[in-house]
């Protein structure tokens, strides 16, 4: 048992390293490695971390890992571009905080299509954008219960305007009974998912159990991120088969929605991966804005991922035709441990 134990706390530090690793400030200047690891800290779908970085002259092409995909959950790969749009900008942003001009393009040759950053010396570090840059390392996606308490009007009105910096709509919903018309939709979507039992093992496969596990793959859901208690992963998987189960699991989202100052859609212009792109583009801006507020975020996107769900979200924000690409409560609660990120090794295209 002593040996065990021992084992368990070396481990735990393995994950306290990685962490401390990986959210490391940003050396001046910044080689290209330093803003990739920056880049990588961007959000992404069951943090899959869909990318692969392929450096050139001018810059860095973010390039889909088609083998990170998440085909149940993410048919139409709109995660995984959306998660290479998110990190394509908190590129820009760290390369311009280290004074370089950085263009963000969706970019498509030789039937291969990417998202483009062009990078070039001597661009001027914008000011608005500094306390976005110093919020990189603490963005997370917050799972747990919030405070309840309003978001102010003028970080709603900084996360609308940083979201049209990138060409899409923030619809800002306070909470009242459109947020409860869209709670049904989450709750009807989540409901559909879990009763789908390919959507449940896709899901299982990407969550981590423990600090050892976490720290082992860099990728997933580390379960205390979702403020689920840590096991070892083959009691994780055997509990996680016995307590999910969809009227608890709707009854805690429905408690965390309810628990936040309101939701926020975002809507891009076009339905193809030049759009889902700019949607993640718009939410790490948006992201990185509401958390330089003392704010938090979390997903909740099973109103958009179950199609139904999502025609009938956009008929009730009137939408017509576009398409609602990603949803989140927003709010203020304390930190919540941080699911981790590969190496920038492991990322670089060959």
């Amino acid at each position: 048992m002593a040996f065990s134990l021992g084992r368990r706390r070396g481990k735990r530090s393995a994950y306290a390293e990685r962490l401390s690793r990986m959210t490391a400030p940003l050396p001046d200047p910044a080689g290209t490695r330093d803003l990739l690891r920056f880049a990588t800290l961007a959000a992404s779908g069951h943090n899959t971390q869909p990318w692969r970085f392929r450096s050139r002259a001018e810059g860095v092409d973010i390039l889909p890992d088609l083998e990170r995909r998440t085909p149940v959950v993410d048919p139409d790969d709109h995660h995984l571009w959306a998660s290479l749009g998110c990190a394509a900008e908190t590129l820009a942003i760290a390369a311009r905080a280290r004074g370089l001009s950085a263009e963000v393009r969706f970019a498509t040759e030789g039937g291969e299509e990417a998202i483009a950053v062009d990078l070039a010396p001597g661009g001027a570090r914008p000011a608005e954008e500094a306390d976005l840059f110093a919020a990189i390392p603490q963005r997370q996606s917050t799972r747990g219960l919030y405070d309840g308490r309003p978001l102010p009007a003028p970080v709603v009105e900084r996360m609308t305007a940083e979201a049209a910096r990138v060409g899409v709509d923030l619809l800002w919903l306070p909470r009242g009974p459109r947020v409860d018309e869209v709670l049904a939709l989450v709750l009807a979507g989540n409901a559909a998912q879990m009763g789908d039992r390919a959507f449940v093992a896709e899901l299982k496969s990407w969550l981590r159990f423990d600090a050892a596990q976490a720290a082992r793959d860099n990728d997933g859901l580390y379960a205390a991120a979702a403020g689920s208690p840590t096991l070892p992963p083959w009691l994780g998987r055997r509990m996680f088969d016995l307590v999910f189960r969809a009227g608890p699991e709707n009854d805690k989202v429905a408690r965390q929605i309810r628990s936040s100052a309101g939701l926020l859609v975002l809507v891009a212009p076009t339905n193809d991966p030049a759009g889902w792109a700019a949607a993640g583009r718009a939410y790490s801006r948006v992201a990185l804005a509401a958390t330089a507020a003392g704010a938090r975020l979390a997903f909740v996107n099973q109103c958009v991922e179950v199609p139904e769900q999502r025609a009938a979200l956009r008929g009730l924000l009137g939408l017509g035709e576009r398409r609602p690409n990603l949803v989140l409560r927003v709010g203020f609660a304390p930190a919540m441990p941080r699911s981790l990120r590969r190496p920038v090794e492991e990322v670089l295209a060959g």
